[in-house]
């Protein structure tokens, strides 16, 4: 493939700026501008009751890059990247070609304002491909032209769940949705997942408060928020057998500097891990 390529589908009409989106508030808690004014009001008021929330995405954000770093030199040479957000530099493309240059990376998002950069910041160099899908739609995803052009599915593939599986519902059944993903993949492939959690890290104290105070947030967006404990994430490992040092805060995964702190720990709200399909 020389080019990148995209599978749009989406009509102006389509961007809701009426309602906050997750992704675009995602950007907000990084520092981006991809964002409208109904997602800064809404961060703002996820600061507010969790001011933790900026350190965290940053600590998810490094958890990322050093899971794909981790994958690429294990193999991998393929990744779907599903809820990929806002295209922020280095994107994963640009992380795993710094391991290896010939890395194909598929990216999947539901936000059509990611769709409109994904030409300039994605999809700019060959090899690369997006699509506007959903993940509640995990057959479609395997299914989709452009996935199919960039991935051979008789080989190995990283497959990334990065804060999305928080916005699926319970009724929606996030873990059937992994195993949909997963059943497409051969063995040895990877899943690199995080999840937000409420649950306090050891020695932490839960603030049920605050955390009441953002899910009221996110049910205001157009996707709500689905907090889960480290016990309730571990599940969506079935059929991945975890990498060293397993289920962890973000920043305990692999830290290329010194440990956090219990206090930092404290003030992550995402827990991160790498399981290779058996």
């Amino acid at each position: 493939m020389e080019h990148g390529v995209t599978d749009q589908g989406f009509s102006a009409d389509q961007i809701d700026t009426s309602k906050p989106h997750p992704a675009r508030m995602y950007d907000y808690f990084l520092g981006g501008r991809d964002n409208y004014e109904v997602d800064r009001t809404a961060a703002e008021y996820v600061v507010e009751a969790h001011p933790e929330v900026r350190p965290s995405a940053r600590a998810n954000r490094d958890f990322l890059h050093r899971a794909v770093r981790a994958v690429v030199s294990a193999g991998i040479r393929q990744i779907i990247d599903i809820g990929t957000g806002i295209p922020t530099s280095p994107n994963t493309h640009e992380v795993a070609r710094e391991v290896a240059p010939d890395v194909r990376v598929a990216y999947v998002d539901n936000d059509p304002i990611v769709a409109t950069h994904a030409g300039a910041r994605l999809t700019n160099t060959a090899n690369t491909g997006f699509v506007l899908a959903d993940v509640r739609e995990p057959k479609a995803i395997l299914d989709d032209p452009v996935v199919r052009e960039l991935i051979d599915f008789d080989q190995p593939v990283g497959l990334i769940l990065g804060a999305v599986l928080h916005f699926i519902k319970d009724e929606e059944n996030p873990a059937a949705i992994v195993a949909t993903l997963a059943e497409g993949l051969p063995a040895g492939s990877h899943l690199v997942l995080t999840h937000a959690t409420g649950e306090p890290h050891t020695g932490g104290v839960h603030d049920r408060a605050a955390q009441t105070d953002v899910e009221r947030v996110y049910k205001n967006a157009t996707a709500s928020l689905s907090l889960r404990s480290r016990a309730e994430v571990q599940p969506f490992f079935a059929g991945f057998e975890l990498l060293e040092p397993g289920l962890l805060r973000v920043p305990l995964w692999r830290p290329d500097g010194r440990l956090p702190s219990d206090d930092e720990l404290n003030k992550t709200i995402f827990y991160g891990g790498v399981g290779r399909k058996v």
